[in-house]
């Protein structure tokens, strides 16, 4: 490394040598890069795993993905690779992992994992290793294509009238937060946050949403809690964003209705809102979805909704056969012209 001074201006400055440029002009002594690489080629995957919990993980998901994330690379990525070099995890391996996830059954008596649970386990080991050459850990992510289980679409999980009316009838402050996520149909964490003052002209304002942008929820289609946000000051739900489930157990038990989760209002209020005319388009800048291909899940036809066509089809036929206009020929008379007819 030798040292120069500008004429123009008398300021000195560093100018690597011809070693330093025949090495790309960089001035990391070239022990401590040897050192560097040998650390990276020994690295495991458990220890790059912290690293990108506490990296990508932390800065990219809310809390509760956070805690996701977490939990499910301690309970399934380490023991299965943990002890691996990175640097040596390979596609074969990583359709391993697969298979291993699909075959996890009977262990302390749990059942098998669900096709969803090892497509979010997956989903995460893919987003570790493409995070790896982010940083320079690998040169190439081992992520084979197809590794995630195709999944089943699933009808949304919406609760029927008569469901409603048994979780109506709670007691109170319970009845009005499932009143509120019924007409609303917000997030769970979105509802602990609202306020009384975020209702303005008829539209209730969703400030901290899950991708950070403003939505404006209208309130017309539901006046008896518009005015029951009017009366109430401060947070509008009594419930902390970490007691979803201790929510979801009140209503059970007191409606009776085993399988609730707070969930099934936000899809209930968009399958309402569609059963009633609305578009698809407005469905989704309510909810918040990024694309409407998410919405669209809300309007595809349940058995229900067939059968009432169907049943509609066949009323206008049977109203089609009665009033059909009977024939003005002459049965008498009209074989007897078409005969004629023809002989001419």
């Amino acid at each position: 490394m030798t040292t120069k001074i500008c004429s123009a201006h008398g300021m000195e400055f560093a100018s690597p040598d011809s070693t330093t440029a025949r090495r790309g002009g960089s001035n990391i002594p070239r022990a401590k890069r040897r050192n560097d690489g040998r650390a990276s080629r020994s690295l495991t995957v458990a220890t790059a795993a912290d690293q990108w919990l506490e990296t990508r993980i932390a800065t990219g998901r809310n809390d509760h993905n956070r805690r996701k994330a977490r939990a499910r690379a301690e309970k399934y990525l380490k023991p299965f690779m943990g002890l691996m070099r990175i640097r040596e995890v390979t596609i074969n391996q990583l359709r391993a992992y697969r298979l291993w996830l699909e075959g996890l059954a009977g262990v302390n008596g749990k059942e098998r994992l669900a096709t969803r649970t090892v497509a979010w386990v997956l989903g995460d080991a893919k987003n570790f290793f493409y995070w790896a050459v982010e940083s320079g850990l690998i040169d190439k992510a081992p992520v084979p294509r197809r590794l995630l289980p195709r999944l089943q679409e699933r009808p949304p999980d919406h609760l029927t009238d008569a469901e409603v009316a048994r979780i109506l009838a709670i007691r109170e402050p319970h009845a009005f937060v499932v009143r509120l996520g019924l007409a609303t149909g917000m997030r769970w964490s979105e509802l602990c946050r609202a306020r009384a003052s975020d209702l303005q002209d008829g539209m209730l304002v969703v400030h901290q949403t899950k991708s950070g942008k403003l939505r404006r929820i209208p309130l017309e289609h539901a006046p008896a809690v518009m005015a029951e946000i009017e009366g109430h000051v401060g947070r509008l739900c009594p419930y902390g964003e970490e007691n979803s489930g201790s929510f979801s157990c009140v209503v059970r038990r007191h409606s009776g209705i085993h399988g609730f989760h707070f969930h099934q209002l936000r899809h209930t209020f968009a399958v309402n809102w569609l059963r009633r005319g609305g578009t698809l388009v407005v469905l989704q800048q309510i909810l918040g979805h990024a694309t409407v291909t998410m919405t669209q899940r809300y309007a595809r036809l349940t058995d229900e909704h067939v059968r009432e066509e169907a049943r509609r089809l066949q009323r206008f036929e049977q109203s089609a056969r009665i009033h059909a206009p009977t024939s003005s020929v002459d049965s008498r008379t009209g074989p007897a012209l078409d005969r004629r007819y023809r002989k001419r």
